[in-house]
């Protein structure tokens, strides 16, 4: 009886540790399976991450490496008047590619058309306007990086239309009114309908702090045209 007894404990003991056995190979399946779940996850992340980042670097290298020519100054290329077309999207039509929409380009034309410095200044201030619509996808390096070619495109106009006396003097009131003036004029043609504003509201909303490029400010020396 007593052998029984030893037997059918010793028995117990055997079920119980298989049983313990059991659970524990479950457990460590499990906190395998979720290792190895993270680590794909993690991977899948770090693939998009890259892939993001490539393209993020691809197109700040086309934001800076994007200038105006002497040609779009001169007129060379101009696009025929879009017409009722210019509006229906808010990035418009731009027929001769150079980034400049075209009913903005022939504004600039219309305006000034015996003054090639103004249109200079202009047109590289526009082509750095249409870029905070333009873009495939924004975040914020690339709005950032925009934004630091529109501060210098707005250095090169107030710099090339309205120059200081001398690298130390302050513009007067009546210089600063004319630097007002010419960008009032970019804005009420660049942002001419609600959904241009909207976009570009939307655009600030990824900007971060920046430092303004280095090196030139404008595209090419435009102290070189003569009017």
């Amino acid at each position: 009886m007593k052998v029984f007894k030893f037997y059918n404990c010793e028995m117990e003991k055997i079920k119980m540790k298989k049983f313990f056995a059991h659970k524990i190979f479950k457990i460590l399946k499990w906190v395998f399976l979720i290792i190895v779940g993270l680590y794909l996850i993690l991977v899948i992340v770090r693939v998009f991450h890259f892939i993001n980042l490539d393209k993020t670097n691809a197109q700040v290298q086309k934001i800076h490496s994007t200038k105006i020519t002497m040609g779009d100054v001169m007129g060379v290329n101009l696009p025929p008047d879009p017409g009722a077309l210019a509006d229906e999207t808010v990035e418009g039509i731009d027929v001769n590619a150079n980034g400049i929409r075209d009913d903005v380009e022939l504004a600039i034309f219309e305006k000034y058309p015996d003054s090639a410095k103004t249109r200079a200044g202009l047109l590289q201030y526009a082509l750095a306007q249409q870029m905070q619509v333009i873009q495939p996808f924004v975040n914020t390096v690339i709005a950032t990086e925009v934004i630091r070619e529109h501060s210098r495109a707005r250095s090169c106009l107030s710099g090339t239309l309205v120059p200081r006396k001398t690298r130390e003097s302050f513009r007067s009131n009546l210089e600063m009114e004319k630097i007002d003036e010419y960008i009032s004029f970019m804005e009420d043609i660049q942002l001419n309908t609600n959904e241009r504003k909207e976009k570009r509201s939307l655009f600030f909303e990824n900007l971060r702090s920046y430092s303004d490029l280095e090196g030139d400010k404008c595209d090419f020396d435009y102290s070189g045209l003569d009017n």
